[in-house]
């Protein structure tokens, strides 16, 4: 309704025109572009994107009804492209009172050692007194999709999406398009400015489409919008490079939508002699409706 009304509005508005204001409108066409924008819409991007957060909040109960699978792939590249080492995990992901609960099912991984493709049998499993790429592969294996706070298991650090981060953001409303068949808002995101306490704002910009019938996220995506401090670079020798991320998420049931992909990649030096590209994804399916009562029952979606 909003919308056929706006353009009603816009059909009127031409009728009347006389050949000045035409002139006027030819002249500053981002003026009453915007015009047009706002008209169709009808709203601002913060309005938008307060309702995606209220939205976040009324479906984690539902979220919590989910069972599903959910595999993981880490991947850390030597310079040249030449893999160092690899992790792949499968996990049940089930409810629990406050989040997300992992199960692991499957676990298979590899080290190269001087050319040689050598198979571990657990997360984290090292061939060396100092093993950098096993304890990163752990360390990220664990963390992609294992937020336990959060009944998606997607931390909110990464992507702005309840009330609370939202208030470290800017937001602007780009336009509208169809993605995937859903029609969405596109909306970037950037860190808000600070006069004081600088080293607290976030550092992750980046563009979300937002479904425009439940006001949920469909793609987000993130870039670094601030780089490592000039003093740790120098000091410490640690920089990192390229760093973001892109999840697409789909919806399962009136209101509830979930994740089914997620996946970054950036370039990590430290202490000097150390650099890898590292490369990580999710993927979730397997998507079934848990009665939790006495015990798990499984229905269809």
């Amino acid at each position: 309704m909003i919308v056929k009304a706006s353009v009603g509005i816009a059909q009127q508005l031409f009728r009347h025109l006389n050949p000045t204001s035409c002139v006027i409108l030819c002249v500053r066409p981002a003026i009453f572009s915007l015009f047009l924008c706002f008209a169709a819409f009808g709203q601002t991007a913060d309005e938008i994107m307060a309702k995606v957060a209220e939205n976040q909040t009324r479906s984690e109960d539902a979220r919590s009804a989910w069972v599903y699978r959910q595999d993981v792939l880490v991947r850390l590249l030597r310079s040249g492209g030449k893999l160092a080492r690899e992790e792949d995990r499968q996990y049940t992901v089930t409810p629990s009172a406050n989040g997300v609960e992992r199960e692991m099912a499957r676990f298979s991984g590899k080290y190269v050692d001087h050319g040689k493709e050598i198979a571990i049998s657990k997360p984290g499993e090292e061939h060396k007194d100092v093993d950098l790429d096993a304890s990163i592969a752990e360390a990220l294996g664990d963390t992609i999709g294992g937020d336990d706070e959060s009944r998606d298991g997607v931390s909110y650090d990464f992507f702005p999406l309840d009330a609370g981060k939202q208030k470290a953001y800017t937001f602007k409303l780009r336009g509208s398009e169809t993605w995937r068949e859903h029609e969405v808002f596109r909306i970037t995101f950037e860190p808000a400015k600070k006069k004081d306490d600088d080293d607290d704002r976030p550092i992750w910009a980046g563009e979300a489409l937002i479904d425009k019938t439940d006001f949920a996220p469909v793609l987000i995506t993130t870039h670094q919008a601030r780089g490592i401090p000039l003093a740790v670079k120098t000091l410490l020798g640690t920089n990192l490079q390229q760093l973001g991320f892109k999840i697409t998420y789909r919806k399962f049931d009136n209101g509830v939508w979930f994740p089914v992909s997620y996946s970054g990649e950036f370039k990590l030096r430290a202490l000097f002699l150390y650099s890898r590209t590292i490369s990580m994804g999710l993927v979730n399916s397997d998507f079934r409706h848990a009665d939790v009562q006495s015990e798990v029952h499984f229905e269809k979606p």
